[in-house]
Order: C-alpha cells, then structure tokens, then sequence
C-alpha cells in the first residue's frame, strides 16, 4: 500500500553495533539517517492534515511530534502511556507542551491517556 515505515531508532543500542560491523563487512551498505529524517518530515509537512496517535513514548513520540512541528502542528493527537509531568520526561509531557511548541496546532482536541498502552490500545 506504499505506506513508508521509518525507524528513527534504528540505530539505538545493540543494532546499531550491529550496523556498524556489517558496514565493514559489506562495505556498500548504507543507512542514511538524515535521508529518513527528511522524509518523514517531508510527509508531515506535504499532508493535507496530519494526526498522532502515539502508543508509549520517548522516541518515537519525540519524532512524530517533531515533524508536526514542521508543519505547524498536528491537527489530531492522541497520547496513551503512562509518563508523568513530574519526571521531566518526553513521555510524559502532556499536550499542552506540545501546543506550546507548535507540535499540536492550537484548534486541536488533544486527548493523553494515562494507561498502559497494552492494555487500552486493542
């Protein structure tokens, strides 16, 4: 269905030691981060209308709200993890943050769901 999948990720922890020792096996292979970074805020930024439905936290929903950002916010957010404010974690910023950023656009009903996403999410 040509949906791109991206793994900003990628090379976090032990894959990317992996990566890094198959590159000089295979001296061809290449991963271009900043290729993946362009396009998936690319894809933010050339929609129509974006939504977020962001299952945990950390990473993964620092990147996806930051290619919002490129685009003056998301139209649609959900957030569903178990992050609390008073930690100072990504997880657990609430929408407000994001709206204070421009990740979320200022006309959006955003919803954070304090759960366990395994648990909520069918």
């Amino acid at each position: 269905n040509s949906i791109p999948v991206f793994c900003p990720a990628l090379t976090d922890g032990s894959v990317g030691d992996m990566i890094y020792f198959h590159s000089y096996k295979r001296p061809g292979f290449i991963l271009d981060i900043a290729q993946d970074i362009r396009l998936v805020n690319d894809e933010a930024v050339k929609s129509h209308a974006t939504g977020m439905i962001i299952l945990g936290g950390g990473l993964v929903k620092h990147h996806t709200c930051n290619a919002n950002l490129m685009r003056n916010g998301a139209d649609f957010s959900v957030f569903i993890n178990t992050g609390q404010e008073f930690d100072g974690s990504d997880s657990g910023a609430r929408p407000d943050e994001a709206i204070s950023w421009g990740k979320i656009r200022l006309t959006a009903e955003p919803v954070k769901l304090y759960a366990e996403a395994t648990l909520v999410w069918p």
